[in-house]
């Protein structure tokens, strides 16, 4: 994968917030609702939320920063503590002392028992211990990490404010229910550690479980953040006289105030009635007016309407 900060155009320097607003902004662009039929567009939208996974992460941006992570976010190799067999430089000296600190003139691939041993002992300290010695002095590999799984979740904004799981479907025909964190953001890839598939060898730990949350289109709110916007009609009568207008939220109905002589444009605002925040708050429901005639014909107001004009046009 690409460094992540190329891929979300930003800067090393940038700020959390610039980190995620150029998310939010790529996310949206390649999002799979709009892009259908480009076959490209899955790939970008993923590599993009691979990106965010580091960078939008404190503690991982800290380690790709200093090199512990690659892009994907595995372990890199950090290198031979001190000079070991490789010098100052780094280079491979084969003819430099003893690696493990003897006064030898070569380098002695033996080791002390007439075999390699020496040798890979060597490259199990260096690399970590990737290979463990087992009963009678056999070697065995060390345990491995079984594979990742990722699967795209499409959650109705009803789900994000309601606290109910929802569930993912995988590939591989694995099903989880999982309950949405507070302030999932669309494109957002959560992690379900030890959800994968299982270790391919004795003693490694399961694989993990790449949930990435895709918002389905609402047919009547639109997201701006972590606040909704609507457009709704507002009677004729009730505009001109006022009154309560009733409106569908995403958790149930309520009953807003609408003043005498209230224009077509105005926006409410219904705190508390949009998306949920980290820390359990949540954004507003921000709803514009727009004045709809009655569905009948109202030949009494047509009627007044006329009799007002035509009184107009004889002053």
């Amino acid at each position: 994968m690409r460094d992540p900060y190329t891929v979300l155009g930003v800067a090393k320097t940038a700020t959390a917030g610039e980190i995620k607003s150029a998310f939010r902004k790529l996310a949206k662009a390649y999002h799979p609702d709009a892009n259908q039929g480009d076959a490209a567009a899955p790939g970008r939208f993923n590599e993009v939320n691979q990106a965010y996974e580091i960078l939008g992460d404190t503690e991982k941006r800290g380690q790709f920063d200093r090199g512990e992570i690659d892009a994907e976010g595995k372990p890199r190799f950090q290198g031979f503590p001190g000079q070991g067999p490789f010098g100052e430089g780094g280079g491979f000296n084969p003819r430099g002392g003893d690696p493990f600190g003897g006064q030898g003139g070569g380098f002695d691939f033996r080791g002390g028992g007439g075999d390699a041993s020496g040798f890979a002992d060597f490259f199990e300290h260096a690399f970590g211990g990737r290979a463990q010695r087992g009963a009678g002095g056999t070697r065995r590999s060390a345990p491995m990490k079984g594979e990742d799984i990722r699967a795209t979740l499409k959650v109705a904004l009803e789900d994000i404010v309601s606290g109910e799981k929802v569930e993912a479907i995988f590939p591989t025909g694995k099903r989880l229910a999982i309950r949405l964190p507070e302030g999932v953001e669309d494109g957002q890839t959560i992690r379900l550690r030890g959800q994968g598939q299982p270790a391919p060898t004795e003693g490694g730990r399961a694989g993990d479980a790449l949930i990435t949350i895709a918002f389905a289109e609402h047919p009547r709110f639109k997201v701006r953040g972590r606040d909704l916007t609507l457009r709704e009609a507002l009677p004729l009568e009730t505009a001109i006289l006022g009154g309560r207008l009733t409106i569908d939220t995403l958790d149930g109905r309520v009953a807003a105030k609408i003043a005498p002589w209230t224009t077509s444009g105005r926006t409410l605002r219904l705190r508390g009635k949009g998306l949920t925040q980290k820390g359990g708050e949540r954004g507003d429901l921000l709803v514009t007016l727009e004045i709809a005639l009655p569905e009948a014909r109202d030949e009494e107001l047509v009627h007044f309407l006329e009799a007002r004009r035509d009184a107009k046009a004889a002053e």
